[in-house]
């Protein structure tokens, strides 16, 4: 199945009907804009979200629903182009409408999934994901981030060598190392490995919270796409059987 035979919003009613009588799970990939330092697209969390969701349906089954460009929680919120919410309530009750009307339409899991792994948003998906469970619903709800993937290369990040690689295994042309200061030029000071000092505008990686990106190999963004689809679908298998 290619992308384009699971993008719901590609899709017409038939279409629709069809891949559901197959495999009636539909992915909601969740995201934001927000700032990911000066070489990667500030809607990289709904890119790599949507990214993944796509290659699991593409290799499960499924439809994948547009992405959501608003998050809530994280240390960015003032940062440029970035637009976060400042509670849940506005998104969850998007998300909300959302489920009940996929559940309306014959839908029997809904697979959340977070690109945007800040602490207040995965708690506004957990959140949602127990009140629908005891809700009693004829559909399932599953909640799970990109973060929350077992056994990859690289650890979590913001804007670091996971979210860089990541986001350059799907779209490699939207990662610019090249508009970094190089490491000769602006290295990092000894022990500058997370988050210190890195909210000051006047730091080479300003924002970036994790190791380094200007290590950055290209080569290393198809293997841990891969990866990282395979990981989502042992949870949904696991919450839903199948594969």
């Amino acid at each position: 199945m290619s992308d384009g035979e699971s993008r719901l919003e590609l899709l017409r009613p038939h279409e629709i009907r069809a891949r559901l009588e197959q495999r009636p799970i539909v992915y909601l990939p969740l995201g934001t804009i927000e700032w990911h330092c000066e070489h990667l697209p500030v809607g990289l969390d709904a890119l790599t979200a949507h990214g993944l969701c796509l290659g699991a349906a593409a290799r499960d089954g499924g439809l994948v629903y547009p992405p959501l460009y608003y998050g809530t929680g994280g240390g960015h919120s003032l940062y440029p182009w970035t637009v976060m919410m400042e509670t849940e309530n506005e998104i969850a009750a998007e998300i909300l409408k959302t489920l009940g009307r996929l559940q309306d339409f014959g839908v029997e899991l809904a697979v959340l999934f977070s690109g945007h792994f800040a602490d207040g948003q995965l708690a506004m998906i957990d959140d949602i994901s127990a009140s629908w469970r005891q809700g009693g619903h004829a559909m399932k709800v599953f909640a799970t981030a990109v973060n929350r993937i077992e056994g990859l290369a690289f650890g979590p990040d913001h804007a670091g060598i996971f979210e860089t690689t990541l986001l350059g295994g799907l779209w490699p042309d939207r990662v610019r190392i090249d508009r970094l200061p190089s490491v000769d030029a602006a290295p990092l000071a000894p022990g500058d490995v997370w988050e210190k000092g890195r909210h000051d505008p006047r730091h080479p990686i300003w924002g970036v919270v994790g190791p380094d990106p200007r290590t950055y190999d290209p080569s290393q963004g198809p293997p841990l796409v891969a990866a990282a689809v395979e990981g989502l679908l042992r949870k949904v298998r696991a919450e839903f059987g199948g594969g």
